[in-house]
């Protein structure tokens, strides 16, 4: 019989047993448990990582997508084209994407694209859904150099004292030995930001830009897309555009293409408009197949691109000097709102898409914006001219309506937009009152005297004079000073600025343009409000001698789409706001 020793001995171990084993179970659930853990932290950091690899391929495919936008000339044209590449596939080591791009919609007359790029790695995936637009500067330059012969150029100065109040970028000069691409004299202000197409650094590592970062308020950005400006196939591209969609909305009165016939020395072609208002209503009163007799000085800077030679050659253009127009052409008005309007369209795969309407004149030729009627030229309405010549400027050009601080208010839908294949330059007026066979040679209309205003027209064509009367001669004209341009000017074929502005020293008559008052030596203002877009600089002034003084300022409404016509040659493209989302695809 067992003694109540070994009994409790017996009970102990028992009791051993059964805690080892209790131990043993919950050690096994621990483990069991932690492996669990450490196996769920694994698959989580698997899934992560296979997520992130699937966001940067679909980034990939938006990087590419907005590579392949910046290549092309028409990137409408383009989408429309049932053959477009505007999609892929790109393959990595261990993940994949497809991207492809569309037209979303039109804010005002600014197209929206929209970029969908997805990547794959494995079973996961993550989307990139972006909206972008073009993107718009305020002063574009193809380079910030005048031609100066057939194929060369000089530097164009930012001087002392002018005031820059415009973004402005520079393409890329791709100059040796490697230079700034912007010029500086003295201490001019830039207000706004500066993009330039060229790095800030020379291939040695040496700085180009540490003695002028001081005039730049809001710093410069290096390394930017060039501005397709200077590519003539896009301009071409975008100009055909333009016309094709004024005659698919059968606007016919306002694709015009003039016949000059006045028997004038080197005649061009041209068409006159003249904006006014009347009875608060907008309008544009033109008149076709006018006469522009052209000038060339022997020394000037009065040059364009020659046609054809992509931008490698430059030849001096004929100025303006003075034009007619046939005796039977009767000058037609059209109200700007009501009758020019077009709504441009898009053909999608998933069907049309329209811009916001707005008023659209195509000239095959030149144009002359003046009048002998009004002093300035006013524009209500939303217009934008387009011209295969060049577009020149014989008055003051301001929009109707709401001011802030002299500019276009914000809620202001008054707007003009014009865009040249060749030059867009302001005239000088004095060439017409100084007649022929002159010490200069200047090309007047022939006059019986300097004082008489009964002009001698060729037959069956009548004298047409433009600017601002000066004198009791009728043409002896000047423009005013400041000279203002409120417009968007776009120029293919060459630069924005002023014809004729060198003085020739050493003669008492007319020796170059005249000032306001003329036999002044201060030179005017030019003020533009409003954006340019130019392949070369045009001369605007010579600095501290003649010409104009530039008092440049950004219209920001031209950067919302408020102008028609679809016409913008800008090589990069940003996100709308609020246009980025990124998203995985649920199962």
């Amino acid at each position: 019989m067992k003694t109540a020793k070994q009994k409790r001995l017996k009970n102990k171990k028992a009791y051993a047993l059964v805690l080892a084993l209790v131990a043993a179970v919950v050690l096994l659930l621990l483990g069991a448990g932690l492996l669990y853990i450490c196996y769920g932290v694994r698959v989580r950091a698997a899934k992560l990582k296979r997520e992130t690899i699937a966001m940067l391929a679909a980034e990939a495919g938006y990087e590419q997508a907005i590579f392949w936008m910046s290549q092309q000339t028409d990137i409408l044209g383009e989408l429309e084209n049932p053959t477009s590449d505007a999609f892929g596939t790109i393959t990595f080591d261990n993940s994949y994407c497809d991207y492809e791009i569309r037209l979303h919609d039109f804010i005002g007359a600014r197209p929206v694209f929209r970029i969908l790029s997805t990547g794959y790695s494995g079973a996961l995936n993550r989307v990139v859904d972006v909206f972008v637009v073009q993107k718009i500067t305020g002063w574009d330059m193809g380079m910030c150099r005048i031609p100066s012969g057939m194929t060369s150029t000089e530097p164009v100065f930012f001087a002392n004292g002018e005031i820059i109040n415009i973004p402005i970028h520079i393409n890329e000069y791709d100059d040796s030995p490697d230079y700034r691409d912007i010029y500086i004299t003295g201490s001019p202000q830039f207000l706004q930001k500066v993009e330039m197409g060229e790095s800030k650094l020379r291939a040695d590592d040496s700085d180009k830009y540490s003695g002028v970062m001081g005039l730049f308020t809001d710093g410069i950005y290096f390394d930017q897309p060039n501005v397709r400006i200077t590519d003539e196939t896009a301009v071409q591209s975008k100009v055909e555009r333009f016309r094709k969609s004024i005659i698919d909305a059968e606007k016919y009165a306002f694709v015009l293409t003039p016949v000059g016939t006045a028997d004038v020395p080197n005649p061009h072609s041209a068409v006159q408009l003249e904006f006014f208002v009347e009875s608060g209503v907008g309008k544009v009163r033109i008149t076709n197949n006018c006469t522009v007799q052209g000038y060339q000085r022997a020394i000037s800077q009065d040059y364009c691109i020659e046609p054809g030679s992509g931008g490698t050659r430059y030849i001096k253009y004929d100025i303006y000097a003075y034009h007619y127009k046939p005796d039977t052409e009767a000058s037609v008005t059209y109200t700007i709102n009501d009758e020019t309007y077009v709504t441009q369209v898009f053909h999608s795969s998933e069907g049309p898409i329209y811009s916001d309407p707005g008023g659209q004149i195509f000239v095959d030729g030149n144009v002359v914006i003046g009048s002998q009627d009004y002093e300035d030229m006013i524009v209500k309405g939303k217009l934008t001219l387009v011209s295969t010549g060049n577009i020149w400027i014989a008055d003051p050009i301001t929009v109707y309506g709401d001011r802030t601080d002299g500019i276009p208010a914000k809620d202001n839908e008054n707007v003009l937009g014009l865009i040249a294949q060749g030059v867009i330059k302001v005239i000088d007026p004095g060439l017409s009152g100084y007649s022929a066979g002159g010490i200069n040679y200047y090309p007047g209309p022939p006059q019986t005297s300097v004082s008489d205003a009964n002009i001698l027209n060729p037959t069956t064509h009548s004298y047409v004079p433009v600017a601002n009367a000066y004198g009791s001669s009728l043409i002896d004209r000047i423009l005013p000073d400041p000279m203002i341009v409120e417009a968007a000017i776009t120029v293919g074929g060459g630069g924005w600025g002023a014809e004729n502005v060198a003085k020739q020293t050493g003669f008492t008559t007319y020796g170059g343009r005249k000032e306001n008052p003329p036999g002044t030596n201060e030179q005017d203002y030019l003020i533009i409000v409003g954006s340019i877009t130019e392949s070369v600089r045009g001369v605007v002034g010579l600095v501290n001698t003649d010409g104009y003084i530039k008092r440049y300022t950004i219209d920001e409404r031209l950067l919302e789409g408020v102008l028609p016509g679809n016409i913008w040659f800008g090589g990069k493209y940003v996100p709308a706001p609020a246009g980025w989302h990124d998203y995985r695809i649920k199962d």
